[in-house]
């Protein structure tokens, strides 16, 4: 696929993965254009300030819960990425309208903005919280994988596609635990809910590379999930704070002590391939069922879990992931 010629739409596009795509598609694809569309203009004018000044680039405030605006901001669009989401679980929890106005009516609003503006190709951005999720959080991505995935029923007819693709806890990104973990390494104490907990992970250059090659690849309606390795929790604060005094607080309302990115239900229609999995539409009403033939189908009561894991971060390994956040922290510019 040739991005020289796309304009390519980001929501949420100040965010972690938001500015870590941009930065990479005009390094690397040089698209026609490229439009940053989010809801805080500090964010927007801070990205700029921050070097994000590029002739390629457009900035658009506006809401996901907007579908006016969205419709507006894809004019002429080929290709949306969608990152906005309320992602920060308790906040989620305390304000549930809100997250189900963000997560789940503001992606209908781009799955059906985009529908009507003539987009391409749209990707959802997801995470394995959307697997039996155990809070609300996850709940809202589980609709919006969905949505995303049954709209190519409405678009069977039109040029717009739709997928998804689904991944675990990103180092140092937004919310991430990693921020956290080096600020209480000055008092050499750290906080963790459980000493069983696992997690999957994988880096932000990781995260964005991978949507790249799935937006290439994609036909319409699968969801992609990347091989990635697992931690245990308690491993990556003794990577991070060495002899650290560990104080188990207990797990919190909503948290797993385990995380899933492919189900045992999900796994009856998904593909193997050499470094990802791809999760087919459960009906074969469209397309997307091509992937059979390019990889192997999983055996029965197969489940991707961070605890059932083939690959695992040791502490060398988790050193190794965090090691780009450390200066980073150093100098206030690793956002928690």
């Amino acid at each position: 696929m040739d991005w020289k010629d796309k304009v390519i739409l980001i929501t949420g596009g100040t965010g972690s993965f938001g500015k870590k795509f941009t930065q990479t598609l005009l390094a690397e694809k040089q698209p026609k254009k490229v439009i940053i569309f989010s809801r805080d203009e500090l964010k927007q004018h801070e990205m700029q300030m921050h070097g994000f000044n590029h002739p390629s680039l457009r900035y658009f405030i506006g809401d996901v819960r907007d579908r006016e605006r969205l419709l507006r901001a894809m004019h002429g669009v080929d290709i949306v990425v969608h990152a906005a989401a309320l992602k920060q679980v308790p906040a989620c929890e305390y304000n549930p309208m809100e997250a189900i106005k963000t997560n789940i009516m503001g992606t209908a609003n781009v799955l059906e903005a985009a529908l009507d503006a003539g987009v391409q190709k749209v990707m959802t951005i997801s995470t394995d919280k959307a697997v039996s999720p155990a809070n609300l959080y996850g709940a809202t991505k589980l609709a919006a994988e969905k949505l995303t995935i049954q709209s190519n029923a409405y678009a069977a007819g039109t040029a717009t596609r739709y997928s998804c693709v689904r991944y675990g806890n990103v180092v140092g990104s937004r919310g991430s635990v990693v921020p956290l973990f080096l600020k209480q390494r000055e008092s050499g104490t750290v906080t963790i809910t459980d000493d069983r907990m696992t997690r999957f992970w994988l880096s932000l250059e990781q995260g964005v590379r991978f949507v790249i090659e799935c937006i290439e690849q994609m036909e319409g309606g699968e969801v992609f999930v990347p091989k990635i390795p697992s931690t245990k929790v308690i491993d990556l604060a003794r990577a991070i704070v060495p002899h650290a005094t560990i104080n188990i607080i207990g797990i919190r309302p909503g948290e797993k002590l385990h995380e899933d990115l492919i189900s045992n239900d999900e796994a009856r229609h998904t593909i193997e391939l050499e470094k990802m999995y791809v999760i087919q539409p459960a009906e074969a009403i469209w397309f997307g069922y091509s992937w059979k033939e390019k990889g192997k189908l999983l055996p029965d009561e197969y489940h991707y879990s961070s605890d059932n894991n083939t690959e695992w971060l040791d502490l060398n390994g988790i050193k190794e992931f965090v090691a780009p956040f450390e200066e980073l922290f150093k100098q206030g510019k690793l956002e928690g």
